[in-house]
């Protein structure tokens, strides 16, 4: 990759082009139970701007770059009250929409506070997340409809917390499938899972085939490897502009998800696991091995988070680069190929060790990198046309795209034709019904 464009793919602050892009996109924000009514105000950095977010008296939520208009002191430090953010500096106060209220330092025949907006940002709520808009507010599109978004409380699962190096190589090793044999399952070989499972066929053949397509809202990949006598295994994943992936965790007739990973600043990303709930899955142990943290096929996400206040202080991880996320070189050697507890903290480790952002001009990409290829290059194309022509990717405005697709894994005969055996289980089992009434 030529470093211009590695440039321009990783950079997403004010005025880059891959930031104005992702500026037109809702963006989630923050877990809607995070904010509790009339409580204190949270930071937040989003596309490497300072904001604060709070829930005020009746229940809206707002999003401000976090300067008072005023005389630019932290609206960290203001007071949630009455249905506003009040400044204690001098006073002023601003509902979520950024107007000034009240101006109690001037004297009663100012008309100062009609003159004066906080920089606020547009937000709406769906699904247990805060999504806000930070691009043209004459051109709003509707919230994207991904199916593991429009699940009904009980029924899904809401995760996010912090990485610490660029957005896109963290997203990438989720559209990166061949990793998984190794990283995740290095320990194992097939024998460890029953025939007919999908574990058995991608430790039997650990260099799948893909093939790769440009969609509406992205791209996606088949990998394949051969399954039982006249069958083949399938893997279905998708990358959804501009930050979204759909990775293959199940049988695609179960598989809602949708995960983000959105950029913090351009040396820190928030990941977003949005998901029905996970089935429980133990370690699978090794005979006469300990069995300590094998194969780790299990988040424990949340269990390994501690949150502070600075702007990075959401959702950071107690296993980290600092203590070299918590490994164990005698598990390593003797229960787990990477000594690391844990699909996220392994995929952690390793995304974060390749540097803040990485020098992709130092990149020997190979066959197993299709997908990541294709998508970078779509990528571009969006950034470069939306910089030169002001022309946005149709999907901004097409929600109900979003909610076609799933991710995951099928057997189906080698004869077959895959793309279409897979959007017929699509059809079939996405709730096309919830999507529709979504988008009224």
């Amino acid at each position: 990759m030529r470093k211009q464009d590695n440039e321009l793919l990783t950079r997403t602050g004010p005025d880059t082009a891959m930031g104005n892009l992702f500026r037109n996109y809702w963006i989630p924000a923050m877990k809607s139970d995070d904010l509790e009514v009339d409580a204190a105000p949270i930071r937040l950095r989003l596309l490497s701007e300072n904001l604060i977010a709070f829930r005020t008296t009746s229940g809206k939520v707002g999003i401000f770059e976090h300067h008072c208009p005023h005389r630019c002191a932290s609206l960290f430090y203001g007071r949630n009250e009455e249905d506003g953010i009040r400044c204690v500096y001098h006073g002023w106060k601003f509902d979520v929409t950024g107007q000034c209220l009240e101006t109690p330092t001037e004297t009663a025949d100012s008309d100062i506070k009609n003159q004066v907006h906080a920089t606020a940002y547009i937000t709406q709520e769906r699904g247990g997340v805060v999504w806000v808009y930070m691009g043209d507010k004459d051109a709003v599109p509707n919230l994207p409809n991904f199916e593991a978004n429009l699940l009904p409380e009980g029924a899904r699962w809401v995760v996010c917390g912090l990485r610490e190096c660029n957005w896109l190589q963290a997203l990438e090793g989720d559209i990166d499938t061949a990793h998984l044999s190794f990283l995740h399952l290095g320990a194992l070989d097939e024998n460890h899972f029953p025939p007919g499972s999908p574990a058995h066929y991608f430790q039997k053949d650990k260099a799948p085939k893909f093939e790769v397509h440009e969609t509406d809202y992205g791209t996606m990949y088949g990998a394949h490897r051969p399954g039982d006598e006249g069958n083949i295994y399938w893997r279905i994943a998708h990358f959804l502009m501009p930050f979204w992936t759909m990775p293959p965790g199940g049988p695609l007739q179960t598989n809602i998800i949708a995960r983000a990973w959105v950029p913090i600043d351009d040396e820190n990303t928030m990941f977003w696991h949005l998901s029905a709930p996970l089935p429980e899955r133990p370690p699978i142990q090794l005979a006469d091995k300990k069995g300590k943290g094998l194969v780790g096929i299990h988040f424990k996400l949340e269990a390994n988070q501690y949150h502070t206040s600075d702007w990075l202080g959401r959702s950071r991880y107690k296993n980290n680069a600092a203590n070299d996320y918590g490994i164990d070189r005698e598990v390593q050697e003797s229960d787990s190929y990477s000594g690391i507890d844990g699909v996220h903290m392994q995929d952690q480790a390793i995304t974060e060790s390749m540097g803040k952002v990485v020098d992709r001009t130092q990149e020997h990409l190979a066959s197993s990198d299709k997908m990541i290829i294709m998508t970078r290059r779509r990528l571009l194309a969006a950034a470069q046309t939306f910089s030169k022509d002001n022309v946005l990717p149709e999907d901004v405005h097409k929600p109900g795209i979003f909610n076609g697709p799933r991710a995951g894994e099928m057997i189906i005969p080698e004869d077959a034709d895959w793309l279409q055996e897979y959007k017929d289980i699509c059809q079939e089992h996405v709730n096309t019904e919830t999507v529709n009434a979504s988008e009224e």
